[in-house]
């Protein structure tokens, strides 16, 4: 592809949106192809709650009893929420969906999730009517502010996902929007999945010294000395964020930023983004003069994210309340439960590592009523009688915890994600590191910034963006306007053919022999394209050429498998899954059969989907296929 062609396919798009579908929380951003340099963040959204400002809205969903999308957010929560018990249970209310994609191993179109009220609906049909809720409402804005209609074909979208999933999450995620009508398997350029350390990374390039928090900084950063960094820095830096988002929009300067420009060539640095349901964390090295980025080591991480601290404490009241009572409780009164979930989340944001008085979490009514039916004695009574140790309660109805109860339930997340990161420091290929770039959601948590920084702290400079919830959002629309910017990256797999190969005796097991027309095969051959964490450059192809066994065969089928194992030698070992199939016609072509045909097999690498082609070279008839994991 010459440049000059690809700037023409470009131009198409007026307007790139990103949508940041998060575990948690989600929400989406723009920039008009002609002004790349605004960012535009998504209006208000009704509803919101208490101590918990936010761009974004939680990820939640709520369909009729008819299984017909109703509602999205925090409307689809207010409005279960308002519903009487016995009508609410016929509702279909999902929170928190996206981490089944990320836990679900054998993932398929046909994966179902399941509602609060215990009942099941395919995964694809719930993403693809969140998905659409998005495009509805970011053309509708887009509609109001121009005056005019705006269509979907004039938008590129962005969809991030986070780099551990596995290729066939991101793969659910493209059929989903599809399904949603943002492109079509005829116009796939019109969909970019990006990856969400990537898209932060990307944003953390644009930064300004004004813009960011230095944790390591052991000097006065805009005249705040590190002792109130972590928190006046914060409050004040919060108030000047706050004062700008009346606005909106962020502007995005054509520098590369302050702290960029102490980077060298070959300079690493890491990027950490710990959100709701995963931390994932990436290593990139910079490669001069345009500073594109490279990926040094693959993307690592878990399910670390700040959902672990909501376990926690659900473990916590199981202890107080009864694990049998709490099950009950949240099958009989889910509306309630949600409540006492949204009054947790508003102290947990409260946690700092040098808070002293105690943190109240109120107890909704019903479960205060209900639980004296369920046991016969009071909440009350549970708790003096748990003796867990630092939660009371109070007389206002309220749980009361110690700041110590509160930071034990975010321990083992937090320790989970520092011994993550020392892992990947140790790693040959991750030494001196300039940088460590701390975002997502669960960044804003001052425990995490604590112990990152202590942790690390030593070993690099710990930095956090100021607008830390919405880093990825923003980088994600800039790596939409020019995808080119990450140019090397890591295969997260080893991909190859299914072949065969002339018998050779000593080297082939027995049992792989096939005898044809007199010819010795050894069937089942995995011939590599390209090995798990190699080095592939964007838009690299690697070709193959095989003979049919037959010339006269008309139909050749090529599949495709993949290994997350190095060396494969044979289709048929444990974990080679079949990925794709490469089906090439050859019937109604020219009659005169070449004594040797050749087939070409291409597959180009490097984005964040893989594309394989087969070609016939004596007639130059082709066929392509995307990868395929979802319905092998």
């Amino acid at each position: 592809k010459d440049s000059d062609a690809d700037d023409a396919v470009e131009q198409l798009f007026l307007v790139v949106v990103a949508i940041d579908f998060g575990t948690t929380s989600s929400g989406y951003a723009y920039s008009f192809t002609k002004e790349p340099e605004c960012i535009h963040v998504m209006r208000r959204w009704e509803g919101g709650d208490p101590g918990v400002s936010n761009q974004k809205t939680p990820t939640t969903i709520l369909l009729t009893p008819e299984r017909k999308f109703h509602s999205f957010g925090y409307a689809a929560r207010d409005f279960y929420h308002d519903l009487d018990p016995t009508e609410s249970k016929h509702w279909l209310y999902f929170e928190k969906f996206k981490m089944k994609l990320h836990t679900t191993g054998n993932l398929t179109m046909e994966t179902e999730l399941t509602a609060a009220n215990g009942k099941k609906v395919k995964a694809l049909e719930i993403f693809a009517y969140a998905l659409q809720f998005f495009k509805e409402q970011a053309l509708k804005e887009l509609s109001d502010q121009g005056g005019s209609d705006f269509e979907n074909t004039e938008v590129r979208w962005v969809i991030t996902v986070p780099a551990i999933w596995k290729q066939p999450a991101k793969q659910f995620m493209r059929q989903a929007a599809y399904q949603a009508g943002m492109a079509s398997p005829e116009n796939p350029e019109q969909l970019i999945i990006a990856l969400e350390p990537e898209a932060a990374s990307i944003y953390c390039r644009k930064l300004r010294l004004h813009q960011m928090i230095d944790l390591s900084s052991r000097a006065p950063v805009n005249g705040y000395s590190p002792s109130d960094t972590i928190g006046t820095g914060f409050t004040q830096a919060k108030e000047h964020v706050r004062r700008n988002r009346q606005s909106r929009t962020f502007m995005v300067e054509n520098v590369i930023g302050e702290i960029w420009s102490e980077l060298e060539e070959g300079d690493r640095y890491i990027v950490v983004d710990s959100g709701g349901g995963t931390v994932d964390m990436t290593v990139h090295q910079i490669r001069l003069p345009e500073g594109h980025l490279k990926e040094l080591y693959k993307a690592t991480g878990g399910p670390y994210g700040s959902l672990g601290v909501d376990y926690e404490f659900e473990k916590l009241l199981c202890k107080i309340f009864g694990e049998d009572f709490i099950e009950q409780f949240k099958i009989k009164r889910p509306a309630a439960w949600v409540d006492l979930m949204i009054a947790f989340e508003s102290r947990k944001r409260a946690a700092a590592p040098d808070r002293t008085n105690p943190l109240n979490i109120t107890l909704p009514f019903s479960f205060i009523d209900y639980y004296k039916k369920f046991r016969g004695h009071s909440v009350e009574h549970a708790l003096r009688k748990s003796n867990v140790d630092f939660v009371k309660w109070s007389s206002q109805g309220m749980l009361r915890m110690s700041p110590d109860a509160m930071n034990a339930l975010f321990k083992p997340t937090i320790d989970q994600i520092v011994q993550h990161l020392s892992d990947v420091f140790d790693k040959p290929e991750v030494t001196n590191v300039k940088f460590l770039f701390l975002v997502g959601g669960f960044a804003e948590s001052p425990l995490l910034q604590q112990a990152v920084q202590s942790a690390f702290g030593s070993r690099c400079r710990v930095i956090i963006p100021q607008d830390v919830g919405l880093t990825i959002l923003k980088g994600a629309v800039l790596f939409g306007l020019d995808p080119a910017v990450i140019k090397v990256r890591r295969s997260p797999l080893t991909y190859g053919v299914g072949v065969l190969n002339r018998f050779v005796e000593g080297k082939h097991p027995a049992e792989k022999l096939l005898i044809k027309d007199g010819t010795r095969w050894c069937t089942d051959v995995f011939d590599k394209f390209i090995s798990a964490d190699q080095s592939v450059a964007l838009g690299e192809t690697v070709t193959r050429s095989y003979t049919p066994a037959k010339p006269s065969q008309l139909v050749i089928v090529i599949n495709i498998y993949s290994s997350e194992q190095d060396n494969v030698s044979f289709i048929t070992e444990a974990g080679v899954k079949k990925c794709g199939t490469l089906r090439l016609d050859l019937t109604g072509t020219d009659a005169s059969v070449p004594n040797r045909r050749e087939i070409k097999t291409l597959m180009q690498f490097g984005d964040t989907e893989i594309k394989a082609m087969a070609i016939d070279v004596a007639t130059s008839k082709s066929v392509k296929v995307g990868i395929d994991f979802l319905n092998y």
